[in-house]
C-alpha cells in the first residue's frame, strides 16, 4: 500500500529535553488519523516536523514519497499545514492571501476555486478585508481556504476548530471528510475527543513524546474491552494515558501495542522552544 505520510523512528530533542522519542506511524490514502495526548505530549512538535518547519533530530519523515528533509520542496507541494494559531499577513486582504498562495504553489486559473472556497467558508463579505481586521474565527477560515487551494494530498490540522462558529465547524468537518474520500491522508491533532471520534478512522495517542496506542479506531477500542462495549474515546484516552503515566506496560494490553517504559524523560511542550 502506498503511504502518503510515513514516519519512522522520529526523535526530536531540544538541548537536554526529549520532545518526541522513537515515534513511528503511517497514514494511507483516505485515512484520517486522530493525534491526541495530554499537553506537552509532542503533538505539535510532530506536526511541525512533518510539515518541514522544524528538523527532526533523527528519523525518517516522508510525505507523498518525498523525504521532508532531503526533498523539502516536493514534500511541501503535496501537503498543507494549518496550525492552531495561523499567522496571516496583517496587511493583505483575504483575496490577496489566496493570490499569494496561488503564486507560491503555481496554481493556474485559481480564481474560480478561490471564489468557491470563499463562499464555502462564509468569507464573501470579508473578501477585501485585511487580516488584521478579522476575528479569530475568520482568520482560521482564511488559513483553511489557503490550505485547500492547491489540492494537497496530505493535510495536517492542529486544533482546526479553534474560533469557528457552529456553521464553520460543520463546514470544516465536511471539508476534511471530502478530502479523505478523495484519497488524501489527513492528520488531526485536537483535544476535542468528540471531534476525533466523529471523523477519524485511526488514532494515535502520545504521552511524554512516546506512542502509547496506534491503529484503527475499532481495534484500539478492543484493547480496552474491560471498560464496556460502547466505551467512549474519552474513556479509552484516560485509561491509556493513566497506564502510560506509570512505569512498565499494562498487563492487559497486548505486547507491542503499548510503548511505555520506566524512566521516561520529560517531553518538551507542544510548540517547542
Amino acid at each position: 500500500m502506498f503511504l502518503l505520510i510515513h514516519v519512522r523512528d522520529y526523535h526530536k530533542t531540544y538541548r537536554e529535553t526529549v520532545a518526541v522519542a522513537g515515534l513511528s506511524f503511517d497514514v494511507a490514502p483516505g485515512e484520517i488519523l486522530g493525534l491526541v495526548g495530554p499537553n506537552g505530549a509532542g503533538k505539535t512538535t510532530t506536526l511541525r516536523a512533518i510539515a518541514g518547519i522544524i528538523p527532526p533530530t533523527r528519523g525518517e519523515l516522508v510525505v507523498a514519497g518525498s523525504d521532508v528533509v532531503g526533498q523539502p520542496v516536493a514534500a511541501k507541494r503535496a501537503m498543507a499545514y494549518v496550525p492552531d494559531d495561523p499567522k496571516l499577513f496583517d496587511t493583505l486582504t483575504v483575496w490577496e492571501h489566496l493570490e499569494f498562495i496561488a503564486a507560491a504553489y503555481r496554481v493556474k486559473g485559481f480564481e474560480e476555486k478561490a471564489t468557491a472556497l470563499i463562499a464555502r467558508l462564509q468569507l464573501e463579505e470579508k473578501r477585501n478585508t485585511v487580516a488584521q481586521e478579522l476575528s479569530r474565527g475568520m482568520r482560521q477560515k482564511v488559513a483553511i481556504a489557503c490550505a485547500y487551494l492547491h489540492d494537497p494530498i496530505a493535510l495536517l490540522f492542529d486544533e482546526p476548530l479553534t474560533g469557528l462558529d457552529p456553521r464553520g465547524i460543520r463546514t470544516m468537518k465536511d471539508l476534511i471528510l471530502e478530502r479523505a474520500r478523495a484519497g488524501a491522508a489527513v492528520i488531526i491533532s485536537s483535544h476535542l475527543l468528540s471531534l476525533v471520534e466523529d471523523l477519524c478512522s485511526h488514532i494515535l495517542i502520545l504521552h511524554h513524546g512516546k506512542r502509547l496506542l496506534f491503529g484503527p479506531m475499532a481495534e484500539v477500542r478492543e484493547q480496552f474491552a474491560d471498560l464496556r462495549p460502547d466505551a467512549t474515546l474519552e474513556e479509552v484516552f484516560f485509561r491509556a494515558t493513566e497506564a502510560g503515566g506509570s512505569s512498565g506496560e499494562r498487563e492487559d494490553v497486548p505486547a507491542g501495542e503499548v510503548d511505555v517504559s520506566a524512566g521516561e524523560t520529560e517531553a518538551e511542550g507542544d510548540t517547542g522552544p
